[in-house]
């Protein structure tokens, strides 16, 4: 049980940290505008997608939230990062923008897994 926690704790952190903290931090320097612009997204696209990737990031890390919350953030994060990944391809080809959002479904769903598995 203490390492399904570790487990859940250190992914949950890695998505609160990379999909919460980062762009809430971030969002508004132009180098996350013009990465917004590369990818042909209008800019209010950027702005909305951040105050629901913190509302999501928030929803995960507090143990409070109502289990609906979270399931509804798993699934959007899932989304966001799937078509990260899809977006990053459609513009540039394959390439290390096409593979760190997988990376990071990878993290969410190994969060989601243990999230479960801890509340069963």
């Amino acid at each position: 049980m203490k390492k399904d926690k570790i487990i859940f704790w250190t992914t949950t952190s890695i998505i609160f940290i990379m999909e919460g903290l980062i762009p809430a931090f971030t969002s508004q320097t132009e180098l996350a505008k013009e990465g917004i612009r590369h990818l042909q997204y209008p800019v209010y696209f950027g702005n909305a997608l951040v105050v629901f990737k913190i509302l999501g990031a928030l929803a995960l890390i507090f143990p409070q939230a109502p289990k609906l919350a979270k399931e509804w953030a798993y699934a959007g994060f899932s989304f966001v990062l799937l078509f990260a990944s899809i977006s990053h391809f459609a513009i540039d080809g394959f390439g290390f923008g096409v593979l760190l959002p997988l990376i990071f479904l990878g993290i969410l769903l190994v969060s989601y897994r243990f999230y479960h598995k801890l509340n069963s």
